[in-house]
């Protein structure tokens, strides 16, 4: 069945439907991370430091190798944007409970303030997309989101209704 609105069957997307998919999540991601890059760079920072400060904060006392699982990059890699964030403070590693060898990382206030500058401009910019596109649209962006996200990862994302309870 059609969907009247917009004469497109869902079923059936043409080359042209899936090529402006791929450029709007380019010219999406281009703009979603402008304002944060120029913040960045301000501190000498990339895209890496921002992804790294991010799931910190997202996840106080995270694991190394939880953080290099989400981020999907080598431990080298890792290493040197983690060893730049913390020896400027922005992240502090403490060792494991349990383990001592494993490095438990969470944000410093320096770091919080800074997590709090890079996402509240995204956040604003989710917010008026979400306010303008409507409930429904929401809820398909979010689920086209997931299609987008190896199936491995999926599970990182509560329910919808989980969501809303804490708030998100």
């Amino acid at each position: 069945m059609s969907d009247i609105k917009t004469g497109i069957n869902p079923l059936f997307l043409r080359e042209e439907e899936l090529r402006q998919g791929i450029e709007l999540l380019f010219f999406a991601y281009r703009d979603f991370t402008a304002e944060p890059d120029a913040i960045l760079g301000e501190y000498g920072f990339g895209r890496a430091h921002h992804r790294v400060i991010y799931f910190v904060g997202r996840h106080p006392g995270i694991t190394v190798s939880d953080l290099l699982e989400i981020l999907r990059i080598t431990k080298q890699s890792l290493s040197r944007v983690l060893g730049q964030l913390v020896e400027e403070k922005f992240i502090v590693q403490r060792p494991g409970v349990r383990d001592r060898r494993q490095r438990l990382l969470e944000l410093t206030e320096k770091g919080i303030e800074l997590e709090r500058l890079l996402t509240e401009r995204q956040r604003a910019r989710i917010a008026r997309a979400y306010r303008e596109a409507g409930a429904e649209a929401v809820e398909g962006f979010r689920k086209v989101m997931l299609g987008l996200v190896d199936e491995a990862d999926r599970g990182r994302f509560p329910a919808r209704a989980a969501g809303l309870r804490r708030g998100a």
